[in-house]
Order: structure tokens, then sequence, then C-alpha cells
């Protein structure tokens, strides 16, 4: 067997799945508006693996949701998964944010899926895909307006997800765009992307990986 561990922080939504294989066995989430991560996160790792009656040994990897997202969020939940693997000498795997985002939309080839989550005012940070989840335009930081993501818009429908979605859909007027509202990404997509990295040892350096944060950290 192979139980992988997944851990997602990179919005409200403070998410752990334990797969294995590609299939989750448990799964445990709170999308407390409050960012309770620090609070949460290794209490629900607890409840996950005691639920399916094994033991962190047991664990064959860690993977952890990469980014973009929550400067906060994405820190905590790639601190804890770089602890697990150095204390049980495990590799660990990371899952783009928007692209496990974009599996909640099922599959629609006469379709593009827009992952988009909020980045500060009308900023977004979005990724495009196909309707069958092939990447079409790498992940962007961009500024929101009525035009945004017209060349996909006038061709075909478009499915927007994720908490950028409700600034978007105040200005866009396209009678092809769909809004997925109250959608986060979560850990239970992930177990789809990181078993076939799993197979294919795609890891990470434990010593030196840090979080895809697309942007400098502004304050304010």
């Amino acid at each position: 067997m192979s139980y992988i561990l997944c851990i997602e922080t990179s919005t409200t939504n403070c998410s752990v799945a334990l797969t294995n294989c590609n299939q989750v066995i448990e799964l445990e989430e709170d999308y407390d508006s409050t960012y309770s991560h620090a609070e949460r996160l290794h209490n629900f790792i607890d409840k996950v693996v005691r639920r399916a009656g094994i033991s962190l040994k047991d664990l064959s990897a860690v993977a952890v949701s990469k980014g973009p997202g929550s400067y906060t969020g994405l820190r905590i939940g790639v601190s804890a998964a770089k602890g697990l693997c150095y204390a049980l000498d495990i590799p660990l795997l990371s899952i783009p944010t928007l692209d496990s985002l974009a599996l909640q939309i099922p599959k629609d080839k006469d379709s593009y899926i827009i992952s988009m989550l909020d980045a500060r005012r009308m900023e977004v940070y979005s990724k495009v895909f196909s309707g069958v989840h092939e990447e079409v335009r790498e992940t962007k930081a961009e500024i929101l307006t009525e035009t945004s993501f017209e060349q996909y818009l006038l061709e075909k429908k478009v499915y927007f997800i994720g908490n950028g979605v409700e600034k978007f859909a105040k200005i866009c007027k396209s009678a092809n765009a769909a809004f997925i509202q109250n959608k986060l990404p979560s850990a239970n997509e992930m177990a789809m992307l990181s078993y076939p990295k799993f197979l294919e040892n795609d890891f990470e350096d434990v010593s030196y990986f840090v979080p895809y944060y697309l942007k400098d950290f502004v304050t304010g």
C-alpha cells in the first residue's frame, strides 16, 4: 500500500486527506474564515491517521499544496509537511494549488476551466485549463477587468472556480461565464495528482523546498 498524507492550507480551508494509491480514504477539513491552520492542522493529521487505523510510520510520502495562495497558510502547511518528512524519512511531493482546484469541475471537453484565487483588491492568481484538465495557460497574477479572459470566453463556456470568482462575477458580462461560488482548494483532489508523482519519484528536496508565493509579501 502507498499511503500519502495530503495537506492543503493555501486558503482559509484547512484540509487534510489520507490517500491509498489515488483514492481518498479519510478527509478532515474546516472552511473557517479565521485562518485557524496553526491550531487545527496537526489535530486533523492525527484524526485521519487514527481513523484509518494506521500510524504515521506507515506513510509512504507527504504531499503539500505548493501555492499560490495565502503566505501564512502556505508556510504553515509546508512547515508541517517538511517536519513530517524529516522525522519519518519519507519523500515530499508538491502539488500546484490551482491544478487541484480545477479538478473540482467535472470534465467537459467543450469548455475551459479557470482556477482563480484572491490576491488582494482586484488582483487574482489564475490558471487556465481545458475542460479535460489540461494546462492551457500558466499561472499568473493579474488585475481583473471587464475584458479579462475574453479570448477564452469568446470561444466556449468557461467555468471559473475559487475564492477570486466573486469579484470577477461582478464585472464580467459574458454569457459564456459560469461562476462556481464558495469553492476552495481541498486535499480531497490532491490524491489524483500526488500518486502519479509518487510513482515517478517526482520528489522535492525537503531541505530547500519553499512555497510558490508568485508575488513578494506585502504588508498593510
